[in-house]
């Protein structure tokens, strides 16, 4: 019985509709034609499943750059047809396949690993055996699983020239670990949906209760080290491989940190875009025919490096502004145009909250909290929030006053004279002493107005195990990449606790943190922000 509706073959009326109404021939376009089943096959030999767009040509013998479009998680390769087709009338041949274990294609899933791209490589050949591609100027690219495979694709097989990845991962580790902090609810979707909608490998749910239960992390690690484009940094870099990265601000699956990082790590032709929205909501309105900026981007950057089209694709990295419709340009990054301030947290006593101070506490003292649930600060309703957030305008409101002092602890800033722009991954060092081995510090970011409601700007986790109890412990964490102006007359809020519903807990065992202060326990937070 075939896995579900949502499954290996989609509503496609919708897509061929879609697609019908975007037939109207420009000039200079070409015509096109459309294979729906193509078939071709693994070393192992596994079918696998595709779709190709091919201009029609006009000449005799006339070549085309090609594209490889990989699909998403629990999709298929009709995902892309609607853009298919558009390229194609732009002179590209595409071709889309369902990965193994998903769709109409055979096998297990194997999330990048080497079938995966034994499986690219194949793809490839069948399109240089069946199709009038031009092999030097080769392109892959896709949203989700398939921007993370892209990207991997380009490190094993060099006949990639150029790669769009949308909401793509860069560590797949840190994605479902970071901060040693299991993300129980994306981990389960992920899990859930495959088994729903694929065909899924017996080893991912055993590493996901790995990940859940911090057991045989160093095995999980080499498995996921072999499935993240970071892991091959050097091969991009060797050969120039052209790169386009489009990530979301509130991607809960792939948080952006990590692609950022990646991001810098470059040294070839790149250009990242960050947009509000969670994981792969921005660029999935492109999927069914509406108007998109990434989009865009995605076809000029495929005309630039696949038919050395002159197109100006400045500025290097576009960042989204949360809660406006402005963009902020910055021409590399890190950017010379990034400052940052380091905020020293002090010792709350008879006052309600701790302090975020100019300069160093230097007082002998403590404070401390206990673990639990519900303290007052949260990350909103994790997918739903975030959602709303950056397309209906609903923030992600605490109020500060109503925090619990035994669950959290608060430290606050003096009002700012002046508005504040963040812009990067505010970070956090932090003394912490646990009364117990394994225990969870989740990191909150708040823009306090006046009347004490904070405006959630970032947060992040982080876990520590097998440590010495009731001993000084430096923890550091990065909050999670924003963009976000702090108006004057507003202050800042930073709320620790141990647990937020999107991660499980190293522990279910009640435990307390206690945080020392004075010399040599200067806890700080630094935020970037543009000069």
């Amino acid at each position: 019985m075939s896995k579900l509706f949502f499954s290996a073959r989609w509503p496609q009326a919708l897509f061929f509709f879609m697609v019908l109404n975007l037939s109207v021939v420009k000039a200079n376009e070409y015509d096109t034609r459309f294979e729906p089943d193509v078939v071709f096959y693994g070393d192992d030999g596994v079918k696998i499943a595709g779709n190709v767009f091919l201009p029609v040509p006009k000449t005799i013998n006339e070549k085309f750059p090609a594209i490889v479009f990989v699909n998403s998680w629990s999709l298929d390769e009709n995902e892309y047809l609607v853009q298919a087709k558009r390229f194609a009338k732009e002179g590209f041949i595409v071709l889309s396949y369902s990965a193994r274990g998903w769709g109409e294609s055979g096998g297990l899933v194997n999330v990048g690993g080497p079938q995966d791209m034994q499986d690219f490589s194949s793809a490839v050949d069948w399109l240089m055996t069946h199709t009038p591609a031009d092999e030097n100027n080769l392109g892959a690219a896709g949203i989700s699983y398939g921007g993370g495979m892209s990207l991997l694709a380009a490190a094993n097989d060099d006949r990639v020239k150029a790669v769009a990845s949308m909401s793509g991962w860069a560590d797949l580790l840190e994605a479902l670990y970071g901060g040693e902090s299991a993300d129980l609810v994306w981990g389960s979707l992920l899990v859930g949906s495959g088994y729903l909608t694929g065909n899924m490998d017996p080893i991912i749910l055993q590493q996901f209760q790995n990940i859940l239960t911090n057991n045989d992390i160093e095995q999980v690690r080499d498995w996921a080290r072999l499935r993240s484009p970071m892991t091959f940094i050097d091969e991009y870099n060797q050969r120039g491989t052209a790169i386009y990265i489009s990530n979301n601000l509130r991607d809960e699956l792939f948080e952006p940190n990590s692609m950022v990082d990646f991001y810098e790590a470059l040294e070839t032709p790149k250009k990242l875009d960050l947009n509000l929205g969670n994981h792969a909501t921005t660029e999935l309105v492109g999927l069914i025919g509406l108007r998109s900026h990434i989009w865009d981007n995605v076809h000029d950057w495929f005309k630039l490096h696949l038919q050395a089209e002159d197109i100006n694709l400045e500025p290097a990295v576009s960042i989204a502004i949360k809660f406006t419709e402005e963009r902020d340009n910055f021409s590399s990054w890190p950017s010379a145009d990034i400052e940052t301030k380091t905020f020293h947290l002090g010792a709350r006593n008879w006052f309600f909250n701790g302090s975020l101070r100019d300069s160093p506490y230097t007082y002998n003292d403590s404070n401390h909290f206990h673990s639990g649930y519900w303290s007052g600060a949260n990350a909103g309703t994790h997918v739903l929030s975030s959602i709303l957030e950056a397309y209906v305008d609903i923030h992600i409101y605490n109020i500060i006053y109503f925090m619990s002092r035994d669950l959290a602890i608060v430290y606050q800033g003096e009002r700012l004279s002046s508005e504040m722009s963040i812009r990067g991954a505010p970070e956090l060092d932090l003394w912490i002493k646990p009364s117990r081995s394994e225990a969870q510090v989740i990191a909150y970011l708040y823009d306090v107005d006046a009347w004490g409601n904070g405006k959630l700007i970032s947060h992040a986790p982080i876990a520590v195990r097998d440590v010495e109890p009731n001993q000084p412990l430096q923890v550091n964490l990065s909050l999670y990449f924003t963009a976000y102006d702090v108006p004057a007359g507003h202050s800042l809020a930073l709320a620790l606790d141990t647990h937020d519903a999107q991660y499980a807990p190293p522990t279910l065992q009640s435990y307390e943190i206690n945080i020392p202060y004075g010399v040599g326990f200067d806890s700080q937070l630094t935020l970037p922000f543009v000069k």
